[in-house]
C-alpha cells in the first residue's frame, strides 16, 4: 500500500465531532455516556486514571466542577467500531461562544442536543448559526424525554421555524415523554425496547421487537408512535444523505442520556452518517489534499489542564498527511521549525503519547509556548488556514493586580489567558499601561479572575463589567473620535484598534455626521 493510499485509508477511519447545546440540556452527560458504549470507560461519570485517580472527565477544571457546566471545551480520543472518534466539547453557556467557535472550526460535523421540555432555545439558535456557516452537517438528538416534556411533533416544527433545519427523525418515541418505553426505529418498522440501568452507570439492556410484538406489549403507546410515523412519511420528512452533508437537514434520534436510552443509536449514526475528514481548504481558498504532506492548525491553547505538568498544550487538527511523533514541522507564521517530541493524544486533563495521526485526528502538543490560535504547522508542503475569527466584545472591565508584589505574574497571566482566548486583553492609546478586559459575557471574566487567583498565583481586583458598543477603526478617524468625546479608543495585542461607545446611539449619531469614517462592525472577525 503506497502511503497516499494508506493516508486515505485512515481518514476514513476518522470520525470528528463537536457537541453542541444549550446549558443544562444534557451535552456532559450524553460525552460521558459516549464513552461508556465506546467501552473507553467501566463506569459512566468518571475514568479510572493513574493511580486510580478519577479524573479524565469532560469537565476537568475545577470551577467547572463547582458550577456543574462546562465553561472550556476538550478533546476526547476514543475507538468504536473499528473507527478513531474524535469528539470535541464545547462549552454550553453563550458567553463562551467564542471558545465554541474556534472548536467548531475544527470538527468535520456536530450532534445538537435539544432538551425535550424545552426545545430551541436562544443558544441553540445562535451555535447552529455557527455551524451553518461553517457548512457543518448536524446531527439532532432528542434528549430526557424519560421526563415529562413537550409534543415531539411540536419540537419538528420548533427546530424547522427557528433555526430553519428540517428534522428529520430517524428513531421515533414509543411512549409520551415522562413515560418513554423505547423507541420505533424508521428504517425497519421495529422497536428497541430498554430497561434502566441502575443510575445509568452500565449500559442500558436493549430488546428488538418485532411490529408485532410491540403491538402486543406496549398497545396504544406502540399505535401512536406508528400513527406519528406515517405522519412524518406524508410530510417527507425521511433521512436523506445528501440534504444532511448539504447542512439542509438534520436527521434526529430521540432517547435519554441520563438513562442511557438512545445513546447507542446515536453513537452508531455518528459511525455511519457523519462524514469523514475532507480536503480542508487553505487561506487562498484551495482544498489541500488529504495525502499531501503533514499540515495541521491550532485551533486551541490551554494552560494547566493538569496541575501536576503545568505546561500549555495547543490542540492541532490533522488536516493532511501523517504525523509521527518526533517529526520536525515548520512553525507557519514564523517560519521557524517546532520540534514535536512531547505530542499526545487528549482524554480530558489526562493525555497518553502519540506517535501517529492522521487527517481527523486533534493531538496536543505539549510545551508549545510559540504557537497561538489559528497558526498552521506543516511540513515540506508550505500552507496558511483562514484566521479562526475573535467575537466583537460585549463589555469590558478594568483589572488590577491585587497585590503589587505579584505584578511579574499578574502580567504572565494576562499574557497566557489572552493567548488561550479566555478574555480579550486591550490596552488604552497614549501609553496608559493599565490594561482593560473585554468579553462577550460575564462568566468569561469569573473564569479569568478564579484562574489568576487559583492557577497562576495573581489575585486581581476586577471592575464592574460595563456593556458596551465596539467597531473597529483606524488611526485616521482617531483624532475625530477624541475631539468627539465619550468615545474609548483601545487597542488589541495585533494593532487592530476599537472604538468603544457607552450607546449604539452616540455610535449611530457619528456614523451620521461622519460618513467616512471608519467605524466597522465586528462580526466574527
Amino acid at each position: 500500500m503506497s502511503e497516499a493510499e494508506g493516508v486515505e485509508q485512515q481518514a476514513a477511519r476518522r470520525r470528528t465531532f463537536a457537541i453542541i447545546s444549550h446549558p443544562d440540556a444534557g451535552k456532559t452527560t450524553l460525552t460521558e455516556k459516549f464513552l461508556l458504549y465506546s467501552g473507553a470507560v467501566v463506569e459512566a461519570g468518571a475514568v479510572k486514571a493513574r493511580a486510580g485517580r478519577r479524573a479524565a472527565r469532560s469537565d476537568w477544571m475545577e470551577l467547572e466542577r463547582q458550577r456543574g457546566i462546562s465553561v472550556s471545551s476538550t478533546a476526547l480520543q476514543f475507538g468504536y467500531r473499528d473507527h478513531v472518534v474524535n469528539l470535541l466539547d464545547t462549552p454550553g453557556h453563550r458567553d463562551f461562544s467564542e471558545d465554541t467557535y474556534r472548536v467548531l472550526a475544527a470538527a468535520d460535523s456536530a450532534v445538537m442536543v435539544l432538551d425535550a421540555a424545552k426545545g430551541v432555545e436562544p443558544q441553540t439558535r445562535k451555535l447552529f448559526e455557527v455551524c451553518r456557516s461553517r457548512n457543518l452537517p448536524v446531527i439532532t438528538f432528542l434528549n430526557k424525554l424519560d421526563r415529562p416534556g413537550r409534543d415531539p411533533l411540536e419540537l419538528l416544527d420548533e427546530i424547522n421555524e427557528q433555526i430553519g433545519l428540517e428534522p428529520t427523525p430517524v428513531t421515533w418515541p414509543v411512549g409520551i415523554p415522562g413515560d418513554f418505553r423505547g423507541v420505533l426505529d424508521r428504517r425497519d418498522g421495529t422497536m428497541v425496547r430498554y430497561d434502566r440501568a441502575a443510575r445509568g452507570a452500565s449500559e442500558a439492556s436493549e430488546e428488538r421487537l418485532t411490529p408485532e410484538q410491540a403491538a402486543l406489549a406496549f398497545g396504544p403507546a406502540w399505535d401512536a408512535a406508528v400513527e406519528g410515523s406515517a405522519l412524518l412519511d406524508e410530510v417527507g420528512a425521511s433521512f436523506d444523505p445528501k440534504r444532511f452533508l448539504a447542512g439542509d437537514a438534520s436527521p434526529l434520534f430521540v432517547g435519554s442520556a441520563l438513562t442511557n436510552f438512545g445513546v447507542r443509536h446515536l453513537l452508531d449514526a455518528v459511525v455511519d452518517l457523519a462524514p469523514e475528514p475532507a480536503p480542508a481548504v487553505d487561506a487562498d481558498g484551495h482544498p489541500r489534499a488529504l495525502e499531501t504532506p503533514f499540515s495541521g492548525f491550532v485551533f486551541k491553547i490551554q494552560a494547566n489542564m493538569n496541575p501536576a505538568h503545568r505546561d500549555h498544550v495547543a490542540f492541532v487538527r490533522v488536516c493532511s498527511g501523517h504525523f509521527e511523533r518526533g517529526m520536525v514541522l515548520t512553525h507557519g507564521p514564523t517560519g521557524r521549525p517546532f520540534a514535536t517530541k512531547y505530542a499526545a493524544s487528549m482524554f480530558g486533563s489526562e493525555r497518553n503519547t502519540v506517535d501517529d495521526a492522521w487527517p481527523g485526528d486533534v493531538i496536543g502538543l505539549v510545551n508549545a509556548g510559540d504557537l497561538s490560535v489559528g497558526d498552521s504547522l506543516y511540513q515540506s508542503s508550505p500552507v496558511a488556514f483562514p484566521p479562526i475569527p475573535t467575537f466583537a466584545p460585549e463589555l469590558v472591565a478594568t483589572v488590577h493586580p491585587r497585590d503589587l508584589s505579584r505584578s511579574k505574574q499578574f502580567r504572565r497571566g494576562l499574557e497566557q489567558l489572552e493567548r488561550e482566548g479566555v478574555i480579550q486583553v486591550l490596552h488604552r492609546l497614549g501609553g496608559d499601561p493599565n490594561p482593560v478586559l473585554a468579553a462577550v459575557g460575564q462568566m468569561q471574566f469569573e473564569v479569568f479572575a478564579h484562574r489568576m487567583d487559583h492557577e497562576l498565583g495573581a489575585p486581581v481586583e476586577l471592575g464592574p463589567a460595563q456593556e458596551r458598543t465596539v467597531r473597529r477603526t483606524d488611526a485616521a478617524t482617531v483624532p475625530g473620535l477624541r475631539d468627539a468625546g465619550g468615545v474609548e479608543l483601545l487597542e488589541r495585542r495585533d494593532g487592530t484598534i476599537l472604538a468603544v461607545f457607552p450607546s449604539p446611539y452616540w455610535l449611530e449619531r457619528l456614523i451620521a455626521d461622519h460618513p467616512d469614517w471608519t467605524l466597522e462592525a465586528i462580526v466574527n472577525s
